[in-house]
């Protein structure tokens, strides 16, 4: 239920997210609402992190109203906060969808490429947000479809998309590009992501790191059982055929985008093309001040 609105809504609004509640975030979120119910914001909140901030038996100060999700969050509110890890923040991006809405992520989890401002820099994040002194940047999202129907009641994905097998034994993704047969992976899956998603489970498998402006997607095969299949890097103004197939025509398969799972039976067709809206992020660091952060480059542990 919807909170009263005791004032009327100004033209700075912010919404705040949160998927995974603790008392660590509970923290977080009652300093963030310190800091802004200090420059008069507007505050909205997820009713669900609402409600459990009031389960705590401590006032929620400073909230004009709540919001549910994507239907009812206002069009003129200027961004999105996002509190929690890298899940939390790609959860956001469902809330957000085509609106034109900036994410900022505070990071409650642990390595944090999308969500990096942390408890300790809040307070001047906050206010160099608010004075629009934090760089924007516009991320590429991709469309899937499963048999030509939509994957999801958002069928997009901000990291990427990736095709897994259920159980023991191979599975078979059979690869087009624009048409034009690519390859045949013999796998435990197959990871399609975006550059942003390029930090994510396609490096773990050995796929590259990609810039987030390039345009293109990486095409990285786990644990494939050819050893000279490698990532492929491709632009991606192009579209993606997909046919997974299981040994056993009975069995199914998982197809992700980003956090949310569908099962899907061998032989389903998956269509991969870039969407026709990008998301915008807000960052406190570079791209690759980010990288020598949470990948430690160049620290010598033996020093």
């Amino acid at each position: 239920m919807l909170l009263p609105v005791t004032r009327h809504l100004s033209v700075f609004m912010i919404a705040i997210y949160s998927k995974t509640f603790d008392e660590r975030s509970a923290g977080i979120i009652h300093r963030l609402l310190e800091i802004l119910a200090q420059t008069g914001t507007d505050v909205l909140i997820h009713q669900p992190l609402y409600d459990f901030l009031a389960s705590l038996s401590r006032t929620v100060s400073g909230v004009t109203r709540t919001f549910h999700g994507y239907d009812d969050l206002p069009a003129s509110t200027r961004f999105l906060v996002s509190v929690g890890g890298d899940g939390t923040f790609l959860n956001s991006i469902n809330i957000i969808r085509d609106s034109g809405i900036p994410v900022v992520g505070i990071n409650t989890g642990r390595l944090g490429f999308l969500a990096h401002i942390t408890d300790s820099d809040l307070q001047e994040s906050v206010e160099k947000l608010l004075a629009d002194e934090l760089p924007v940047e516009e991320r590429t999202l991709m469309h899937a479809t499963i048999n030509a129907q939509a994957a999801d009641s958002f069928p997009y994905a901000l990291n990427d998309m990736v095709i897994q097998k259920n159980t023991a034994g191979l599975i078979t993704v059979h690869t087009w590009s624009n048409d034009e047969f690519l390859n045949s992976y013999w796998a435990d899956g197959l990871i399609v992501s975006t550059p942003t998603g390029s930090s994510a489970y396609s490096l773990s498998v050995g796929g590259p790191i990609v810039a987030p402006e390039s345009q293109n997607f990486i095409i990285s095969p786990i644990a494939a059982h050819n050893l000279n299949v490698r990532p492929l890097v491709i632009p991606d103004n192009v579209v993606l055929r997909l046919k997974a197939e299981c040994r056993d025509k009975n069995r199914r398969f998982t197809l992700s985008l980003d956090s949310r799972s569908i099962e899907c039976v061998s032989g389903t067709e998956i269509e991969l093309k870039r969407a026709g809206f990008k998301v915008k992020i807000v960052k406190s660091a570079s791209f690759y001040t980010t990288l020598r952060n949470k990948l430690m480059w160049g620290v010598d542990k033996r020093n």
